[in-house]
């Protein structure tokens, strides 16, 4: 809000500070794809949005998510490590997205939003998910899986859900709602696959997985469909984005 406020805001910072937070690039995401402005599903990135929107908008969107800062904090989830998580898997999902030529500016806003069905989940089902967390961690990488057995579908099927109910563009959700699998799929979406390397990626390191754990588990159908390398994927993680635009 201060950037905004300035008499020039500097653009490049306002981008970093949406692109770190999940819970405000998603309400960036739903306010640009909104029916006011006529470009429904045709938002794909956050410097889209925020070039669309402008500064009134902007400083309008930030007011009413500062009403809903208390509510932020949900049990069983901590915010912290959900936006570290996010924001790791979005660096890395774009990354490999510029290297298998696909949209990179979607891919981060794809895998920074992954975890919203999370925060929904256990927002609106408490109990549901506080029993799972006692089995696995929020962000173990099999979580998803362990979801599905024991609900039938997973946090992330609500986060494509959410993503549909916000007209973010339909490529974007399709691949939300396949990457937990994407090679179970009739036809590999290579997105799906960027977005499932770079969360699990994100997650096992998170976890403090050991190298060897990480080298065993590794999904290497999915890089080779991607036509990526293994250490090229893991040594991804390593590059400083900071001064980047999202």
């Amino acid at each position: 809000m201060r950037e905004l406020l300035s008499d020039m805001p500097n653009l490049r910072r306002v981008n970093q500070l949406f692109g770190g937070d999940p819970v405000l690039a998603a309400q960036l995401m739903e306010c640009a794809n909104a029916s006011a402005y006529q470009m429904q599903g045709l938002v794909r990135g956050i410097p889209q949005a925020i070039t669309l929107l402008g500064d009134r908008q902007l400083r309008a969107l930030l007011k009413k998510a500062q009403t809903g800062m208390t509510l932020r904090a949900r049990p069983g989830l901590d915010m912290v490590q959900f936006v570290r998580v996010s924001h790791a898997s979005a660096k890395l999902a774009r990354s490999l997205a510029g290297l298998t030529g696909l949209d990179a500016s979607a891919a981060y806003v794809a895998a920074l939003l992954h975890g919203i069905g999370q925060v929904f989940m256990h927002q609106t089902q408490p109990e549901r998910v506080a029993a799972l967390n006692v089995e696995t961690s929020v962000w173990d990488p099999r979580r998803p899986r362990l979801e599905v057995r024991h609900w039938g579908y997973s946090a992330n099927s609500t986060t494509a859900a959410l993503l549909r109910q916000w007209n973010l563009p339909a490529d974007v959700i399709a691949a939300v709602k396949a990457m937990e699998a994407p090679m179970e799929t009739a036809q590999f979406d290579p997105m799906a696959g960027v977005l499932h390397l770079a969360v699990w990626c994100s997650r096992v390191k998170h976890c403090g997985w050991s190298e060897r754990t990480v080298a065993d588990a590794f999904p290497v159908d999915v890089a080779l469909a991607l036509g990526v390398d293994v250490d090229v994927v893991l040594q991804q993680d390593a590059a400083d984005w900071s001064q980047s635009l999202y």
